[in-house]
């Protein structure tokens, strides 16, 4: 028989959501029987689920794991429930809080079938975004320190031909002064403002002679080379676009239902 990858430790925290949100299981006919205690066929099509949901095919092998593992899961809450640790108060929060989070989950995800969203939404989103991001992208390097007087060194230092690279090993940022700056290539709406206006300014080869102040500290950057931005089309983006419809969405209606209740 083909074993499936459903031990204990990769459900538990499925299962233990699952669980609680599971109203008057006995009255539903049950997969197994523990110690005259029925375990549910909503828990098994609960884990069935969540296995098919990543690319297990729904089998009888399948059914099979899922209806031993929740044997075993049967036996040990039976365990815990004999010790009293269902009595416990932080074991009773964790409890609610997992059974709140299948009934949010459930919740949100008839939301979103509710409000589907539309095509003209899409559209919108996607020249919004084509429009933020221009028609070019940037290959940059910087270096960045902490003072203006450090960084008004350094630019010292290039005019005197010292390599950019070298340089850019005194860098504070730890993810490119390895890379001797490299920031590789980026539309300039990816940078902070004060950082993207610096960079459009400059020439191919170019670096800015002025240090250029951030949030961040002060940077000295340079323009490698710039090329025309290639996006994906509308369709080859619209499960992003509509995800991310979808999460400002949930978040608008989550604000509108935050600001309604009556909190004391």
């Amino acid at each position: 028989m083909k074993r499936y990858p459903i031990l204990l430790s990769a459900i538990v925290v499925l299962a233990t959501a699952v669980a609680p949100a599971i109203a008057k299981e006995e009255s539903v006919k049950g997969i197994a029987t523990v110690n005259g205690k029925s375990i549910s066929k909503n828990r098994s099509d609960a884990l069935v689920s969540a296995q098919t949901a990543q690319g297990q095919p729904d089998s009888e092998d399948l059914r099979k794991a899922v209806r031993e593992e929740l044997i075993r899961r049967e036996v040990l809450a039976q365990e815990a429930q004999k010790m009293g640790l269902d009595k416990k108060s932080e074991i009773q929060g964790q409890m609610e809080l997992a059974r709140q989070s299948v009934l949010i989950g459930a919740y949100m995800q008839n939301y979103v079938k509710g409000h589907p969203v539309g095509e003209d939404a899409l559209k919108k989103e996607y020249e919004a975004i084509k429009a933020k991001l221009g028609d070019k992208e940037y290959s940059t390097r910087h270096i960045l320190v902490e003072k203006e007087t450090e960084a008004t060194e350094i630019i010292a230092k290039l005019k005197k031909g010292e390599r950019f690279e070298d340089l850019a090993k005194q860098s504070k940022d730890p993810g490119s002064k390895d890379r001797g700056g490299d920031l590789g290539w980026a539309a300039p709406s990816s940078y902070v403002k004060q950082f993207s206006d610096a960079l459009v300014k400059l020439e191919k080869g170019k670096y800015t002679e002025t240090p250029v102040k951030s949030d961040f500290g002060y940077h000295v950057i340079m323009l490698d080379d710039t090329r025309e931005l290639k996006l994906p089309s509308i369709d080859e983006a619209k499960p992003q676009l509509t995800q991310r419809l979808q999460q400002e969405m949930v978040e608008r209606h989550l604000l509108d239902l935050r600001s309604k209740a009556k909190v004391n």
